[in-house]
């Protein structure tokens, strides 16, 4: 790939940044062999999408498959002072799964792109002269998230015993451990979507994704050998009682069809569970000791990390936490990292995990 560096230092025209990263990342996709999706032309077998967009009036983009994996690119004429900050709202805007900002640093050609993801993470790549290695180095981090398989989907199963409809004494330990990360100022608030999207782009998101809303956090725990207790997906943490909407039974994976499987009350129109359903799932069949997994956007110090920041709800994130918990010492009582974006924990219950950690919690992720 031909080095640009010595045309970029004397061009200042609008989006000559972006532009820039936009075609060398496209050139070292195609390199690398990874399918690139042109423009709006279908794509039923998924690629990854390049979105160039003026961040002064960002255009959305419309997927025709969820399996797309768009990426968005802008350019800025100055480091953010706090790079999330800046990005996340130009990310909802143009529905890209990441975005990226471009922009110059000092003098001499040189410049950063910072990144942000749909989980809050933040990261940024520095570019010091050789477009072939900065290239390289971005597509070694992005080629990961965009290949990366969604298992969103959610089949309902109007087979909830009668006598578990109101709950049980699992269900409450679940309300317990929502008012207690209230209380411990870890649920970040949903971000107001709808605040930066209007009506139809906030439909197509929602629709895409299976999401109702950008809610941080869940929590689960065990019924039996089979099934769990979890929160729903884009609800209020701190108020989680009802069956069905807000706390809801996941019974199975359903590997061909890409989605789990919950039962519900006959007379609920239910709400999709978290997307981390299929990352509980797979450690609660693994480890038998498990009794309950607390997911939070925090950190602790000296744990085990995930290296890749796939999207939630992917197979390969649950992978890569699944194995990392067979790893720890005692996996009913592990703590796991995820690159940029929180922890899951393991315990006996909701409750004994709150007594292990609560004095150990760091607010802050760490973003590299």
């Amino acid at each position: 790939m031909a080095d640009t560096l010595s045309s970029m230092k004397t061009s200042h025209a609008p989006g000559a940044l972006r532009d820039w990263f936009t075609d060398g990342l496209r050139a070292k996709l195609i390199e690398k062999g990874y399918p690139v999706v042109e423009g709006d032309q279908p794509a039923e077998r998924g690629g990854i999408a390049l979105h160039p967009i003026d961040t002064s009036a960002p255009k959305s983009f419309r997927r025709r498959n969820r399996a797309v994996f768009v990426v968005a690119i802008g350019e800025g004429d100055q480091v953010p002072e706090v790079p999330l900050a800046t990005l996340y709202p130009l990310q909802l805007r143009s529905l890209g799964n990441i975005f990226i900002l471009v922009v110059p640093i000092g003098k001499n050609g040189q410049r950063e792109a910072f990144v942000s993801t749909l989980e809050q993470g933040s990261y940024s790549f520095q570019y010091h002269g050789d477009d072939d290695e900065f290239f390289e180095r971005v597509v070694e981090r992005l080629a990961p998230l965009a290949t990366s398989n969604l298992i969103i989907e959610n089949e309902f199963g109007p087979d909830l015993e009668p006598d578990l409809w109101d709950g049980d004494q699992i269900t409450a330990s679940i309300t317990r451990a929502g008012r207690k990360l209230d209380d411990l100022d870890l649920l970040p608030s949903p971000f107001p979507i709808d605040d930066y999207l209007p009506e139809g782009d906030l439909r197509h998101l929602k629709q895409m994704f299976n999401i109702g809303g950008l809610s941080y956090g869940n929590v689960s725990a065990r019924k039996d050998d089979k099934r769990f207790w979890m929160s729903a997906s884009g609800v209020d943490k701190s108020s989680l009682e009802e069956v069905g909407t807000e706390i809801l039974m996941v019974t199975d994976f359903l590997p061909e069809r890409k989605a789990m499987r919950l039962s519900v009350p006959p007379h609920v129109n239910p709400r999709r569970v978290s997307v981390d359903a299929i990352e509980h799932f797979m450690i609660y069949r693994e480890h038998e000791s498990v009794g309950a997994i607390l997911h939070i956007h925090a950190w602790m110090p000296d744990i085990a990390s995930t290296h890749i920041n796939y999207p939630c709800g992917t197979i390969e994130l649950a992978t890569a936490v699944a194995d990392l918990v067979r790893l720890a010492p005692d996996p009913g009582h592990a703590v796991i990292g995820l690159r940029n974006h929180g922890l899951t924990i393991t315990g006996e219950s909701l409750d004994e995990i709150f007594e292990r950690i609560e004095d150990q919690v760091i607010r802050q992720v760490p973003m590299v």
